[in-house]
C-alpha cells in the first residue's frame, strides 16, 4: 500500500479535488449537447457549432496557460481555472441568447483545455521520482471513478426532476469546481524557480521548439492520443454502422472502460512499474497492447459474425485489452514528460505536450467519420499504424532524454544503493 501513501501535506486535499472535479464533469460530459439544450433552451445546431468553434479557439489558451504557470506558479493558475469554470457553469442556465452562450462556452473551454497541463505542472512542483508515477495513476483512477459517479448522479437527477435536472446538474458542477479550488488552497505554495522574468521571456517557447527530444516525445503522444479517442468516437460508428450492433448495448463498452480504469488504474500501474526499468519502455508496452486491441477490431470487422453475443464478446475483449494499454501507457508517458521538462519552463513544456491531446481530439471526429464510410476497418488500420509508430518512438527515445527522466530509479542511484548494501 506504499503506492498510496501521501508524499506531502495536503496531498489528500489535492486528490479529493480531482475526484470532485471529475464527479461534477460526469454530470454533463456524457450528455453534452442534450445537456446544453435543456440548460440554455437554444437549438441543437447552434449549440453544436458553438461548442466546436470555441473548443478550437480555446486551443490558443494552451501556450498562454503554460506561460502563466511559469510566471505565477501552477497553484495560482489551477485555482483560477477552477473558478473560471465554476462561473461558466453557474451562469449557463441564464444563457438563453446565442452571444452569452458562446461567451460562456469559450470561458469554460479555455479552462477545460488549460487545466490538464496545469495539473501536470502542479504534480511536478509537489512530487518527484516514482511519486509522480503514483500520482499519475491515482489521479487517472479517481478521475474515471468521478466521471462514473457524476453520470450516475445526473441520471438520478433526471429521473427525479425531469429536464430541470440538467439545470441542477449545471449548478452542482459549478459547486464542484469551487470545492476543488478550496481544496487546492490546502496544498503547499508553488516553489520559486530561480530564473529572471527577462531570461524566462527570452527563452520561452523558443527553447521548447528547439528541444527535439521533447518534441519527439510530444509527437509520439499525438500518435498514441489518436488511439485513445477510438473508444468515444470510432467504436460507436464501427459497432453500429459496420457490425450492426443494437445502439442500446454499445454503452456497455464505455462502462467496462470506466470501471476498469477506476478500479485497476493504481494496481496495474504499480505492477507495470515493477516490471520495467524505464518509463519509456512501460509506455511502449502500453502502445503494444493498443496494437493488439486494434488488430482484434480489424479481424472482427473482417469476419463480421452474425451473432450479436459473439460480436459483443470480441468487441469487449478488445476494449479490455485497449484499456490495459491506457493504464500502462498513460502514467508512464505523462511522468516522462514532466521529468523531461526543465523546472523554469515546465508550464510551457507541459502545455506543448498537452497540445498533442488537444490536436488528436480535434482531428479524429472528422478523420474517423470519413474513413469509416469507405470501410469500417480502415480507421482501425490507421490507428494501428499510429500506435505502432508511437510505441516505436517511445521505445528508442531513452537515448535522447536524461536518465532521471527515463529511469524509475536512475542507474547511478541503483548502483549506489547496491554498493551501500554490499558494504
Amino acid at each position: 500500500m506504499s503506492f498510496l501513501r501521501p508524499s506531502f501535506k495536503g496531498e489528500r486535499a489535492l486528490v479529493a479535488g480531482i475526484a470532485i472535479d471529475a464527479t461534477g464533469s460526469g454530470m454533463y460530459v456524457p450528455f453534452n449537447l442534450i445537456f446544453f439544450k435543456y440548460v440554455t433552451g437554444l437549438p441543437l445546431a447552434q449549440i453544436g457549432l458553438v461548442l466546436t468553434v470555441t473548443s478550437l479557439v480555446a486551443m490558443v489558451a494552451l501556450p498562454l496557460g503554460g506561460a502563466a504557470v511559469d510566471r505565477f506558479g501552477a497553484l495560482k493558475v489551477l485555482i483560477a481555472l477552477y473558478l473560471l469554470r465554476a462561473i461558466g457553469f453557474a451562469l449557463y442556465p441564464l444563457a438563453h441568447s446565442l452571444a452569452l452562450f458562446a461567451l460562456l462556452a469559450l470561458v469554460t473551454a479555455v479552462g477545460t483545455r488549460t487545466a490538464p497541463s496545469t495539473l501536470q505542472a502542479r504534480f511536478s512542483e509537489l512530487l518527484g521520482g516514482t511519486d509522480r508515477d503514483r500520482m499519475q495513476a491515482l489521479s487517472r483512477s479517481l478521475g474515471n471513478a468521478g466521471l462514473g459517479s457524476g453520470t450516475l448522479i445526473a441520471s438520478l437527477l433526471l429521473a427525479a426532476a425531469g429536464n430541470s435536472g440538467y439545470v441542477i446538474a449545471a449548478w452542482l458542477n459549478a459547486g464542484s469546481f469551487v470545492v476543488a479550488a478550496v481544496l487546492a488552497t490546502r496544498t503547499p505554495a508553488s516553489p520559486l524557480v530561480e530564473q529572471s522574468p527577462v531570461a524566462r521571456k527570452k527563452s520561452g517557447y523558443r527553447l521548447v521548439v528547439k528541444d527535439r527530444p521533447f518534441l519527439t516525445l510530444t509527437l509520439a503522444n499525438l500518435l498514441m492520443a489518436i488511439g485513445y479517442t477510438s473508444l468515444t468516437v470510432l467504436l460507436p460508428l464501427f459497432a453500429i454502422g459496420w457490425l450492426h450492433v443494437p445502439q442500446g448495448i454499445i454503452g456497455s463498452a464505455f462502462v467496462v472502460n470506466t470501471v476498469l480504469c477506476a478500479v485497476l488504474g493504481v494496481p496495474v500501474a504499480a505492477f507495470a512499474r515493477r516490471r520495467f526499468r524505464r518509463r519509456n519502455w512501460m509506455a511502449a508496452a502500453g502502445a503494444g497492447l493498443f496494437v493488439v486491441a486494434f488488430v482484434g477490431q480489424i479481424v472482427l470487422g473482417t469476419v463480421r459474425p452474425k451473432n450479436t453475443v459473439v460480436i459483443m464478446a470480441v468487441l469487449l475483449t478488445c476494449v479490455v485489452v485497449a484499456t490495459f494499454g491506457e493504464l500502462v501507457h498513460s502514467p508512464a508517458s505523462s511522468t516522462l514528460a514532466q521529468a523531461a521538462a526543465p523546472p523554469a519552463l515546465r508550464g510551457r513544456y507541459l502545455a506543448a505536450y498537452q497540445s498533442s491531446w488537444a490536436l488528436a481530439n480535434a482531428l479524429t471526429p472528422s478523420l474517423f467519420t470519413a474513413l469509416v464510410v469507405v470501410d469500417g476497418r480502415l480507421p482501425w488500420l490507421v490507428i494501428t499504424a499510429t500506435a505502432l509508430a508511437g510505441g516505436t518512438m517511445l521505445w528508442f527515445i531513452d537515448r535522447k532524454l536524461p536518465d532521471d527522466a527515463v529511469y524509475f530509479e536512475p542507474p547511478a542511484q541503483a548502483a549506489g544503493t547496491t554498493a551501500v548494501t554490499a558494504s
